[in-house]
């Protein structure tokens, strides 16, 4: 019976992929050996989740950094990569390399370093799925040299395990230092600017829960007369009782009244509310100008007449440029490795997008006019009614 089973076709395995566990324990999070760079790996997550407009500059880059084809000497090796380019599955869902190499660079920008591989389908030896791999899974170390790299996958207990084909995984680096591996996030240097600036925010919501839900503070002197002192405790607890009551929510509404000197003062009403509006601006500051992003681009209009000057431009095109360098190696593996398992030699090119900030700017220059647009209008509203009001009482 075993000749006629039917041979089970060997399925595309992703190297880098999470092993599924096993273990029953309680608590087999404490199994798993977590590096310094998994603690890294949380910060900056953790940071673009709490300061939005960190998440919004990170998104405007990635977009902003375009799609790429690949133009060939021969055009019918061209229309065949250019429709695989298109055409591959991503992750488990997505499709489409453009979408494999912005996703790479949203783990480079935010982490430092980016990890994905080419997946091969055993069964006819072509391009399954290209596979965005999470640093978490995955540890890239040095042994004999430092130019001999090994890029191990980190199992649940902590040991490391060398790939067994190390060229089909894709790494890139932003700016490692000399000596490191691992490259630096965009957000290096934020932590403590932003740390700052979730302390001003979290203040002000302390404050604002306050002021939006007050508390008394009723004072009960009795005057010096032997009788009164001796119910003092007996009306205290007579004027907290009929205070709390008039000050029940969803009731009818009641008086308070009571005999004898009573005080009531607003808890923390004599207190200065500190201003935000400067030491907010100062972190947004530098925030922005780590990013590398113009500020009226995130929506932050600080100047009436602000606009994005030729120099600015040029600035944040160079950075989409050098974001793209750092992208072509990455690019050129997956093409390289496709035709060679389609048996096709050409030369080939690869091909982004123009860079149009001049949407950006007019997006931006529309923002303005509207906003401006609106301020007029307020003003000629409250000159109307001043009108009005002056007409009515003459």
């Amino acid at each position: 019976m075993e000749f006629f089973k039917k041979k089970k076709k060997p399925e595309a395995a992703v190297q880098t992929a999470p092993c599924p566990s096993n273990s029953t324990h309680p608590f087999s999070i404490l199994e798993k050996y977590i590096p310094l760079s998994e603690t890294e790996i949380k910060l900056y997550r953790a940071l673009r989740e709490a300061v939005p407009i960190i998440d919004a500059a990170i998104s405007k880059i990635i977009r902003l950094t375009g799609e790429f084809r690949i133009i060939c000497t021969d055009s019918y090796i061209e229309s065949e990569i250019n429709k695989f380019i298109s055409n591959v599955k991503v992750n488990s869902c997505e499709v489409g390399a453009n979408y494999f190499i912005l996703s790479h660079l949203n783990q480079l920008l935010t982490y430092g370093t980016a990890v994905g591989e080419i997946v091969i389908n055993p069964e006819d030896n072509s391009i399954s799925a290209l596979y965005n791999a999470s640093l978490a899974d995955v540890a890239l170390t040095t042994k004999d040299s430092p130019l001999n790299l090994i890029i191990s996958h980190r199992k649940k207990d902590g040991s490391l395990k060398p790939v067994k084909y190390p060229e089909l995984v894709l790494i890139s680096s932003l700016n490692p230092e000399p000596g490191r591996i691992y490259g630096n996030s965009v957000m290096k240097g934020l932590p403590f600017v932003s740390n700052i600036l979730l302390k001003i925010f979290h203040s002000i919501g302390a404050n604002w829960e306050r002021v939006g839900n007050v508390r008394f503070a009723v004072t009960y002197k009795p005057s010096s007369d032997a009788g009164e002192r001796a119910y003092a405790k007996e009306r205290a607890a007579q004027i907290a009782a009929q205070w709390s009551k008039a000050m029940q929510i969803g009731g009818h509404p009641s008086d308070f009244i009571a005999v004898g000197d009573v005080g009531i003062k607003v808890i923390g009403a004599d207190n200065q509310v500190l201003e935000s509006q400067v030491p907010v601006r100062q972190m947004l500051e530098q925030i922005v100008s780590k990013l590398s992003i113009p500020p009226f681009l995130l929506g932050l209009n600080w100047s009436s007449t602000e606009t994005m000057s030729d120099q600015q431009a040029e600035i944040l095109g160079s950075e989409l440029e050098a974001y793209r360098r750092l992208l072509n190696p990455v690019i050129s593996k997956i093409c390289d490795m496709w035709l060679r398992l389609n048996g096709y030699q050409a030369e080939y090119k690869i091909s982004w997008n123009k860079i149009k900030l001049e949407d950006q700017l007019h997006i931006a220059n529309s923002r303005l006019i509207n906003a401006q647009a609106r301020e007029i209008e307020k003003r000629l509203e409250a000159e109307s009614m001043e009108n009005n009001t002056y007409h009515m009482e003459a």
